[in-house]
């Protein structure tokens, strides 16, 4: 029998907060362009940059306290009443952005949505209540005095509360830091990564902060934790050398895919086939952060897709060999941890006598099946069948 066996609901707390964390990514992932924009301009021309110019320089504060919140808001907005939805968060985030002189993503990822939603409701109640002709002045008129109210709420009101959460946030994170404890991280974000919890964490927060932190230092670590490629190069290596025979011949397009193309729910089945190999993903994740934090090496950006590409294209001048060492360690300490978990092999062996190839083949299936289910759950979608 498989040592897996996929049960996935659309229910409970887990669901729920797979699907706040696919709506945060939402919000986040399209603009993914824009931040890595601002990172490339960050890391050339600002004066500690590859050609530093003070002239293109000036570009870099403007985009993280006003372009990105307004992206990220525009975004939530649209996601939640369309264009009207848009335009009003668009307002209303002015309000939490003037009120402070730090970024404010998160008042970005609160205010946004809020607006639009608030909206929705009055145009809602007020469905087949205008008279024919008055709908373009109602409507205009509606955004244009919700949008104004909100702005100014905003500045009143969720400025404040956002700028002190952050704060505490920033300040956990610079605990954690400044005592060496930041590998830790990696028992929540690895397991999390399979269950594509990752969303809310990386980001909700990291990304946040970690923009915060690249605005002040010219690069962050935070990007770093839960974007790291190595533990599942390390695993797909691991079941590639010692997996099931079935599975081995699946592993090399995996790690090219996961490695090169940053996509790396493709190594998601394979650990949820074994769970016990979360203990190589979070022994490798801490690897690589411990490394990261002990040579102060960072991203200018977040790297999204985690590919070793993208890393490649947002780290700070001259971290990127340093940083590559520290992914390959990452990947080493998870290949052998793994590796080990499944005997080298022999343990491969004793179980063929028991399951055959095409039971280990039909394991990977339902784990694949119930990754795509998980997946499904985040975005707050139907899961696809696994029949064929």
């Amino acid at each position: 029998m498989s040592e897996f066996t996929p049960t996935v609901t659309g229910t409970g707390v887990r669901a729920r907060v797979q699907r706040f964390g696919g709506f945060l990514a939402g919000m986040v992932m399209p603009n993914i362009g824009a931040f890595i924009a601002w990172g490339l301009i960050t890391a050339l021309f600002i004066p500690t940059g590859w050609t530093p110019n003070e002239t293109v320089a000036s570009l870099v504060d403007p985009i993280i306290l006003y372009l990105l919140p307004i992206l990220i808001a525009y975004t939530g907005g649209r996601m939640v009443h369309g264009q009207r939805g848009a335009v009003i968060a668009s307002i209303a985030v002015m309000g939490v952005i003037v009120a402070t002189d730090k970024p404010q993503f998160l008042g970005a990822m609160i205010v946004g949505p809020l607006a639009a939603l608030l909206l929705k409701q009055f145009d809602r109640a007020l469905d087949g209540r205008i008279k024919s002709g008055f709908e373009m002045l109602v409507n205009n008129f509606s955004l244009g005095i919700f949008g104004g109210a909100m702005a100014i709420g905003a500045y009143f009101g969720i400025a404040p509360l956002t700028s002190g959460l952050t704060s505490v946030l920033g300040n956990a994170v610079d605990f954690l830091v400044e005592r060496g404890l930041l590998p830790l991280a990696s028992i929540v974000i690895e397991p999390a990564k399979i269950l594509f919890l990752n969303n809310a964490i990386n980001q909700g927060v990291l990304t946040p902060l970690g923009i915060d932190q690249a605005a002040d230092t010219g690069k962050s670590i935070l990007f770093m934790l839960e974007s790291n490629p190595g533990p599942g190069l390390g695993i797909l290596l691991a079941f590639l050398f010692f997996g099931p025979r079935a599975i081995r011949p699946s592993a090399p397009a995996a790690i090219i895919v996961q490695f090169f193309g940053g996509i790396h729910e493709i190594y998601f089945p394979y650990v949820l086939m074994k769970p016990i190999l979360l203990i190589g993903a979070v022994l490798g994740g801490a690897t690589g952060v411990g490394f990261f934090l002990l040579t102060g090496v960072g991203l200018v950006a977040s790297p999204s897709p985690g590919s070793i590409i993208a890393y490649a294209l947002v780290a700070a001048p001259g971290d990127f060999p340093v940083i590559l060492v520290g992914i390959l360690l990452s990947a080493a300490v998870s290949f052998v941890v793994c590796s080990f978990l499944m005997g080298f092999g022999r343990k491969e062996k004793r179980e063929a006598a028991a399951e055959d190839d095409a039971a280990q083949a039909q394991a990977l299936a339902d784990a694949q099946a119930a990754t795509a289910a998980n997946k499904a759950t985040s975005k707050g979608t139907a899961a696809p069948s696994a029949s064929n």
